[in-house]
């Protein structure tokens, strides 16, 4: 094995054994270590949404029970626990519908884009508001740290009384 092989493979071994004793891995979040729950996609609906302009998606969101029973009871702040996921899809025309009507009318979600957890753990996220936000797309986190600290940036633009939640619940 030449020297060059010998140096890049004790290389990569340091950074895999850093990343690994670190905690962080390819499933958390930059910034905030924010990992996908596991079951999320069995959880409650708490509204939908359809967001127009540059994003033009439509999106479930999600929420764990902590998560549901804050919002049907209107607890704010939101207790610690609560973990609610944003799953969002190209928002686009049905092709079976645009067939049988004369004019697109009917919309549905296409193909996804991705899914945003938002965590509230008070002790580990004090700086932002007891919040920890991820993004993944196609299972696997978005590593770009300049994205996920504009999770925040406009999240803090909300009134206080929401907690930094943008989402209602929708009976």
């Amino acid at each position: 094995m030449s020297k060059l092989k010998i140096l890049a493979s004790a290389c990569a071994f340091v950074v895999l054994s850093s990343v690994a004793a670190s905690g962080l891995t390819g499933d958390s979040s930059p910034v905030y270590g924010v990992k996908v729950p596991d079951g999320y996609r069995h959880w409650e609906v708490i509204t939908v949404a359809h967001e127009a302009g540059e994003n033009n998606d439509i999106r479930a969101v999600l929420g764990n029970d902590i998560a549901l029973k804050a919002f049907r009871d209107g607890t704010r702040p939101f207790p610690d626990g609560t973990i609610i996921a944003r799953l969002a899809y190209f928002y686009e025309s049905s092709p079976e519908n645009d067939q049988v009507v004369t004019a697109p009318q009917s919309f549905v979600a296409g193909k996804p884009t991705n899914v945003q957890i938002s965590i509230k753990d008070s002790k580990k996220y004090p700086e932002t508001g007891g919040w920890g936000y991820g993004q993944f797309e196609n299972g696997v986190t978005n590593p770009s740290e300049p994205l996920i600290k504009t999770c925040f940036a406009c999240h803090v633009k909300l009134d206080p009384s929401k907690d930094f939640v943008f989402s209602h619940y929708s009976p």
